[in-house]
């Protein structure tokens, strides 16, 4: 499956969905608070759409194919059990309150730091 995966997240690189590039152009070049992130990595069984190593925090921009919820519960409870959060944000808070969405993003990295 890994082989399989690796090429799937390439492609999914290549290829980004609406909300994915949006989120990507804030993130990208550490350009929210020197964060780096990451896109479309494969970890597991999984490919998240952005991680930041460092403080072990994965975003992700859900859009209709999100609609089972107990799947991405399921997909969340094993990352975190990885020592990884998870951020989800709807399309439509990306698309109207990007001003929240970087502040949860950067309070999430803050909060991770003050508890090294």
């Amino acid at each position: 499956m890994g082989d399989w995966l690796k090429q799937r997240a390439k492609e999914m690189r290549h290829e980004p969905v609406l909300y994915e590039r949006r989120l990507w152009k804030l993130l990208r070049d550490r350009r929210l608070g020197g964060l780096k992130f990451r896109r479309q990595f494969t970890i597991g069984r999984y490919i998240v759409d952005f991680i930041c190593f460092r403080h072990r925090l994965i975003v992700e921009a859900d859009g209709p194919q999100h609609e089972d919820r107990a799947q991405d519960a399921a997909r969340d409870k094993w990352l975190t059990e990885q020592g990884f959060r998870v951020l989800r944000f709807p399309n439509q808070q990306i698309e109207n309150r990007r001003d929240e969405v970087i502040a949860t993003i950067l309070a999430a990295a803050e909060a991770k730091v003050t508890r090294d």
